[in-house]
């Protein structure tokens, strides 16, 4: 099964996600496909959280910051896989070091491998973060990367069994419903 989830910051995306895949892979293996990239002290802090919230519950953590198909080397693709998140690999790629300029192709490159990672293991969901809402006017280079990921999200979307918005804790299911 194949599950996008989004949601606002802090809405509890991870801890759902986490429950899931837990769910779809049973007695199976877990892994948890960690897309960030830190820069600075407050990414730390959220990767040692993150760390921390999954501890005991038997995930192995394969780093993946960019070029997200390398991970399938290293893992069993008859397992249950958690990708948190979209939005920071979609950053990775499409602002790399060491100069940081945009990749304007980034978001059709990082959707087509997504959408491959996702036919190529049994199970995995998604974790991305809903941030269209804004009345803001933001600067172009923002605004790319806004467009980069709306167009991400659709393409698994669409690819997805299910698709799940976390509001408040509250979960939402705009396509198909609750795993197991």
């Amino acid at each position: 099964m194949k599950i996008f989830v989004s949601g606002g910051a802090k809405n509890g995306k991870s801890s759902f996600a986490q429950d899931a895949v837990r769910r779809l892979a049973g007695s199976g293996p877990l892994y948890y496909i960690a897309t960030m990239d830190p820069h600075d002290d407050e990414d730390d802090e959220r990767i040692r959280r993150h760390v921390a919230d999954r501890a005991g519950m038997g995930f192995q953590t394969v780093e993946c910051p960019r070029n997200i198909l390398d991970c399938l080397s290293s893992v069993d693709p008859d397992a249950a896989f958690l990708l948190d998140s979209v939005t920071a690999l979609l950053s990775n790629e499409m602002f790399p070091p060491p100069l940081y300029e945009t990749d304007a192709l980034a978001g059709e490159r990082v959707a087509g491998q997504l959408v491959e990672l996702s036919r190529r293991v049994r199970d995995i969901v998604f974790v991305s973060d809903f941030i269209y809402s804004d009345a803001g006017v933001f600067s172009e280079t923002t605004e790319q990367y806004r467009r980069a990921l709306a167009y991400v999200d659709r393409a698994l979307a669409a690819e997805c069994d299910g698709v799940a918005e976390l509001c408040a804790a509250n979960v939402i299911w705009h396509k198909g419903g609750a795993p197991l």
